[in-house]
């Protein structure tokens, strides 16, 4: 028995040291977590060419060339399944109110589901376009539902909002729509 060794005193407490540590560690990411929301990587740069058939009947689907035409248009992309498409469609009638035109993208939807949508939640929309494949949003870089863009008169994207619009938001989104037709 005299042989054996006896860890030194520090050295029992190393485990329960590392295991504190990995604890700090997740206790601070979870207070401050990293952001997730990805920026679209065409802030600055014209808006991709596309031409969505109307996601309403009887209503104008939406061209990218609608963007070119001297005046700042807010593109919303949204979904009648989106929650957070519910919650910010005060906002976006509050802007529509303001004098800013707003196009809609419709991604994955329904006619039917998109009728109810817009009855239930009100219709601030010049023009709808139908992204059934979601092929204009991810041109866009649109990281999810829901998503707007602000594009000038000559078809460059200005400035992206991630997420719905809240109201204390929106005088923020009024001040980039000003801006960006200046």
């Amino acid at each position: 028995m005299s042989g054996e060794r006896k860890p030194a005193g520090w050295a029992l407490w190393l485990p329960l040291m590392i295991f504190g540590a990995f604890v700090v560690l997740v206790t601070l990411g979870l207070l401050r977590p990293a952001p997730r929301d990805v920026a679209s990587t065409l802030i600055g740069k014209p808006m991709p060419s596309f031409a969505l058939p109307p996601a309403m009947p009887g209503r104008p689907g939406l061209d990218s060339s609608v963007f070119t035409d001297g005046n700042p248009r807010l593109v919303n992309i949204f979904a009648s399944w989106c929650i957070p498409c519910r919650v910010e469609a005060p906002q976006l009638a509050a802007l529509a109110n303001a004098g800013v035109p707003i196009e809609g993208i419709s991604v994955r939807d329904s006619t039917r589901d998109l009728g109810i949508f817009l009855k239930q939640n009100g219709d601030p929309f010049e023009r709808i376009g139908a992204d059934d494949d979601g092929q204009v949003q991810l041109a866009l870089g649109s990281s999810g539902v829901p998503e707007t863009y602000i594009v000038d008169g000559k078809g460059i994207i200005r400035y992206q909002h991630i997420g719905e619009i809240r109201a204390e938001q929106v005088p923020v989104i009024l001040s980039e729509f000003r801006e960006a037709g200046e």
